[in-house]
């Protein structure tokens, strides 16, 4: 077997790529401390709370991409417990139309404003433009107060299960309490709404510009401008930010039975068929459970497609689920019938099949028209009727987002799924590592919608590999860090192995039957043109503990070091830029490298609950 292909620079090694991420600067006025990136804000704390996850001001194109602004003029200043910041920016779309802003931000101990004001150079064609604010996903439950554009006041609550839908409309301003502090933010200059971002997997609630109800994307004349601001104020007794320790020993605790591991799967489309037959050995050495066999009917895969997942499969000892997505423009029985005739002819051998009308792949907002498609109920009969003797899975193709939006009759199944993708709205490492904290909210909250039926979770990757939101994934051959780009260049590095087991840490409570880990081959692809990457052994790692006992696991710092205990093994990841010190039980304190992950064989004489 070849080789993995060198890497030629530590940045690369880590992440993929050698675009290097500008560190945020940090500024303060007295208590309210806040970091600057990009033009935005971030990590908005008070005495060290983070009341504010985030106010941005983004600029989306037709396709909901992100688009990055040039920004100059930059100017910065802190004195006498104030700081002030303003700079000049400029966004050009697909198309080359331009739009111009400046940027106001001035920031006191107990308050904040950030104002800015735009001009369209030219016909500008956007999804969305404007200011977004975000409050962390650590405030579910918390009491709530809207005031909404008619002066109407809501006493109400973050939601708690994720809202499918909009949970506020109309909104003038946000209030809640925490940590005894009192923190509203007003947002003016035009109609705001909020969404649940963890529906996409974002660490957050997003209060954002423009109703979906509107037209999208929409066209912003030529010479019109606009003025938008967020004001925020503090009130209460303002707290001291602890100190950190320089030298933080993060401790691991392994605790309670809570059932086993789940299988662990790859994909494999017909695209990658033929990389997947050629790289094999590869394939058996993961030892992966399961295949995702992807067979799209409406994008017109037919017999040529079936026969290339037959060979892709090839004798794989694994599990195989046809994942098939139908046409739905004629009788599903008809379109079933056939599908079962390519899957005879090809020699396919099958354990399951999950079904997806076409028309569900893409997202159905707020006030729009749910698209034309047979009901699940015939769609799901028909299935059974062409593949009687196969396990029928159903669910969303797409991401949980749509899952929770349409309810399937998950009763007609004998199991359920859907995948998740965190760069959706943001690409940066720190937010893609912060979608981590959300994965016990998306499976909570489906739990909710199918509290017994098998589940397997997947395909789970960094990159996206269908856009449920525009026409295509955002194309990236710079292998920058891009929301909605299927080719990520994380996927090369360390960083998608730390995520990855992240990942299932976060799973402990969900009882998953399987979780799929991308491909083997492909921008998903656990394996590269020069051999495995660095994620290849973490899915291997997993893999090897499937149906092992698994227990509970706890650490003191979550957001630093992930734990996944399987049988007598616990594999650790560090899911920071920085090497992270560990301890477990009573042995010596080690330390894990930036993104780095380690597998440790219990001894059989450890404690299953370690004291810190």
């Amino acid at each position: 077997m070849p080789l993995p292909a060198p890497m030629t620079t530590r940045a690369e090694f880590l992440c993929g790529t050698d675009e290097i991420e500008p560190p945020p600067l940090r500024l303060a006025a007295g208590p309210l401390t806040f970091e600057l990136i990009g033009g935005n804000l971030r990590d908005i704390r008070v005495g060290g709370v983070e009341v504010l996850r985030g106010i941005q001001y983004l600029v989306r194109d037709r396709d909901w991409g992100t688009l990055v602004p040039t920004i100059a003029d930059l100017r910065t200043a802190e004195s006498g417990g104030a700081a002030q910041v303003t700079y000049r920016a400029t966004c050009i779309d697909p198309d080359g139309a331009r739009l111009d802003y400046t940027a106001t931000i001035i920031v006191g101990p107990a308050m904040l404003d950030f104002t800015v004001e735009s001009i369209a150079r030219d016909d500008f064609t956007t999804c969305r433009c404007g200011f977004c604010v975000l409050h962390p996903a650590d405030l579910a439950g918390t009491p709530l107060r809207v005031e909404h554009g008619d002066g109407i006041i809501e006493d109400a609550a973050f939601p708690v299960a994720i809202a499918p839908w909009q949970p506020f409309t109309d909104i003038r301003a946000l209030t809640h309490e925490q940590d005894g502090l009192g923190i509203a933010c007003r947002l003016d200059g035009d109609t705001f709404e909020m969404e649940d971002q963890r529906n996409w997997s974002d660490a957050s609630y997003k209060t954002y510009v423009r109703p979906l109800t509107r037209p999208w994307p929409y066209t912003i004349a030529a010479g019109t401008r606009d003025r938008q601001s967020i004001g925020l104020a503090v009130t209460g007794a303002m707290p001291t930010a602890p100190a950190r320790p320089e030298d933080e020993v993060v401790d691991i605790h392994v605790g309670e039975p809570i059932g086993v591991m789940p299988r662990i799967g790859l994909v494999v489309t017909p695209e990658e068929a033929a990389a997947t037959e050629a790289r094999r050995p590869w394939l058996m050495q993961c030892g992966v459970q399961d295949l995702l066999l992807t067979f799209d009917a409406a994008a017109g895969h037919g017999a040529a497609e079936m026969a290339a997942l037959a060979r892709g499969a090839g004798d794989a000892p694994a599990r195989r689920t046809l994942e098939c997505v139908l046409a739905c423009a004629g009788d599903p029985d008809g379109e079933l019938q056939a599908i079962a005739g390519l899957v005879e002819r090809a020699g396919l051998r099958l354990d399951a099949i999950a079904v997806f009308p076409a028309p569900d792949l893409q997202s159905t907002p707020p006030g729009s028209a749910w698209p034309a498609c047979p009901p699940l109920e015939q769609v799901y009969a028909a299935a059974r009727r062409a593949f009687p003797r196969l396990r029928l899975g159903g669910g969303m193709f797409g991401y949980f987002t749509e899952f929770n939006r349409k309810r399937v009759p998950a009763a007609l199944l004998d199991f359920v799924t859907h995948a998740t993708c965190p760069i959706v709205h943001a690409a940066d490492d720190r937010s893609v590592m912060q979608t981590l904290e959300t994965v016990p909210h998306i499976l909570r909250s489906a739990r909710t919608i199918v509290p017994d039926k098998p589940y397997r979770l997947g395909p789970v990757t960094i990159g996206m590999r269908q856009n449920p939101y525009g026409s295509r994934t955002i194309p990236n051959p710079a292998r920058r860090r891009l929301p909605m780009a299927r080719n990520d260049p994380r996927q090369r590095g360390r960083f998608a192995a730390a995520w990855t087991l992240g990942y299932m840490a976060r799973t402990e409570e969900a009882q998953l039957e399987a979780l799929t880990l991308g491909a083997l081959t492909g921008p998903l692809g656990i394996v590269g043109d020069g051999g495995p990457r660095p994620v290849f052994d973490t899915v291997a790692a997993l893999a090897r503990i499937t149906d092992a006992p698994r227990r509970a696991c706890r650490t003191s710092a979550p957001a630093t070091i992930a734990a996944v205990c399987g049988g007598g093994t616990l594999l650790l990841a560090n899911l920071t830029p920085e090497p992270a010190r560990f301890r477990l039980a009573d042995r010596a304190t080690d330390t894990l490298d930036a993104y780095a992950t380690a597998l440790i064989a219990l001894d059989s004489d450890l404690s299953p609950t370690c004291s810190s």
